[in-house]
């Protein structure tokens, strides 16, 4: 147990915090625009499954990809 929390002490959080808090928002736009448009490259579900499953890069391959430009 002390080495697990000697190792959350060593994780530089201030480099970190950032890029889960964009990581995270940029996944909740990402499927509200999925649900709320329903017009997809592709199934919905697959799409859901790519933005909340593939981290960072999920929710970009949506906008760039997924989004049916009609």
């Amino acid at each position: 147990m002390e080495e697990l929390q000697l190792g959350l002490q060593e994780i530089p959080w201030g480099l970190i915090a950032p890029i889960l808090v964009i990581q995270f928002i940029l996944m909740i736009v990402a499927l509200v625009d999925c649900f709320r448009h329903n017009k997809t490259n592709g199934p919905l579900w697959v799409w859901v499954l790519v933005i909340v499953f593939v981290n960072l890069i999920g929710p970009i391959l949506y906008f760039i990809f997924g989004r049916r430009q009609d």
